[in-house]
């Protein structure tokens, strides 16, 4: 504000002083200066006031209203869009008003056009003769629909935003589903069973964090996709504690694992509902076995589990334990888990170790089933120097498997602990073989 203008305004019989500046000044805005000076006002400005037009009021309220009404349109005209692909006006609209950023996208695309006036060269004869045959539609709303008709995805992309998707991941993943139609996707059971109940007390991302924690192996593709899963949880605020969350980790299960999209429909998940009932598993705990493994619900009960539920069961495990493994440890079903269970096997067969006793340390701690051999090896070597092995061995193990979870050094600080309480190394070996959960007790915690 120049101090011309300022001083014609605060003195009211002053001389006018002319502006510096070539071009008209535009500090005529009084209200301006009234909200930044404090003072009285002269009779001049008061006059000015009472005088001054709302014009630029009201044209802000014509533009809200005017971007209001495009917006509703631009929402009918996808909600009439996706009809024309088959969906029912109730499953229409609600993706129309759950995805706002792909309404935004194509009324950004209808303004560009008409600022530069080419929707004379951008509508070809095909789309003007597919309108002469489609009921009228206002202009607007049938500049919208073209436009979203053109996009060529099918109403893929606005129905994959409705679910959760950021828009380019939507954009993105509409490529991988270019081949379906969007009735075929629509398949809300998937939803339902993996989030009926969000509330499940942290237990699922513990078990995630467990799993996560104690595995040593090369993995396959399943489990590196699960563990993909899992990181993308885990880098959002909240960490895996959301995992359970239809919310936070829906749209990340979608961008895993996109083939949930294109299962042949609910009879295909009932049979594994069947299944997981068949062995055990209470209805409460389903969701928590397809989060921590969504692959499962891809394989075939027959061909895929059936099969691996098989090489499990022996040795003294038997059929009513899976239920109870498959919920500590939905990885079982893995080849790669599978494939080390039999290394594990063959490892405590050549330390003799009882199989029975093996069986009942992985009953306890299916977590097991994901350490290496070489890992085990040092804590086996740990526990002979001791003196436990062979059968000892098959006891300890049995009694307090968690004992092969430890690293060398929890281990080790256990032992120095009760060195320091003045107990010698064949006292130390006897209490490790009546009480081996001592050892895998926290120093700090429990000690």
């Amino acid at each position: 504000m120049s101090s011309n203008c300022l001083q014609n305004c605060l003195v009211p019989n002053s001389k006018p002083q002319p502006s510096p500046f070539p071009f008209p000044c535009h500090c005529n805005n009084t209200s301006f200066y009234f909200n930044l000076i404090r003072c009285p006002q002269p009779p001049i400005l008061r006059r000015y006031l009472s005088s001054a037009p709302l014009v630029p009021l009201a044209a802000a309220r014509s533009n809200s209203n005017g971007a209001e009404e495009e917006e509703c349109e631009a929402r009918e005209a996808v909600s009439y869009y996706l009809q024309q692909l088959g969906l029912s006006n109730e499953e229409s609209m609600e993706i129309a008003l759950n995805s706002p950023n792909y309404l935004t996208m194509l009324i950004h695309s209808v303004r560009d056009l008409d600022d530069f006036s080419l929707w004379n060269s951008w509508t070809t004869t095909t789309h003007e003769k597919q309108q002469q045959q489609q009921p009228y539609l206002p202009p607007f709303k049938r500049k919208v629909y073209l436009i979203a008709k053109q996009k060529g995805d099918n109403g893929i992309i606005p129905f994959l935003e409705s679910i959760g998707l950021t828009l380019s991941s939507a954009t993105h993943l509409a490529r991988y589903l270019s081949s379906q139609t969007l009735p075929n996707l629509i398949n809300k059971y998937v939803r339902t069973i993996f989030f009926a109940n969000s509330d499940d007390g942290g237990l699922i991302a513990r078990n995630a964090r467990q799993m996560m924690m104690h595995l040593s192996i090369s993995i396959d593709d399943d489990v590196q996709q699960t563990l993909s899963f899992f990181e993308k949880i885990q880098a959002r605020r909240g960490g895996l504690h959301l995992l359970g969350s239809q919310d936070s980790s829906f749209r990340h299960l979608i961008e895993s694992f996109p083939r949930l999209l294109l299962l042949p429909g609910e009879s295909h998940m009932k049979r594994l509902m069947v299944f997981l009932d068949d062995i055990g598993v209470v209805e409460g705990c389903k969701r928590q076995i397809l989060l921590l493994f969504p692959p499962i619900i891809f394989y075939d009960i027959e061909k895929d589990v059936r099969p691996r539920l098989q090489a499990i069961l022996k040795d003294g495990i038997e059929g009513k334990d899976f239920g109870q493994m498959l919920l500590k440890y939905p990885w079982i079903l893995s080849r790669s888990i599978l494939q080390n269970y039999e290394n594990i096997l063959s490892f405590f067969d050549d330390e003799k170790v009882p199989k029975i006793c093996v069986a009942q340390a992985i009953k306890s701690c299916p977590l097991l089933l994901g350490l290496s051999v070489n890992k085990l090896k040092l804590v086996v070597e740990q526990l002979r120097n001791f003196g436990i092995r062979n059968q000892k061995l098959g006891k300890v193990i049995a009694t307090s498997p968690q004992l092969l979870l430890q690293k060398p050094q929890e281990f080790h600080q256990v032992v120095c602990f009760l060195r320091d309480l003045g107990l010698d190394d064949d006292i130390i070996g006897r209490i490790l073989g009546r009480c081996p959960e001592i050892f895998a007790s926290s120093i700090g915690r429990t000690l």
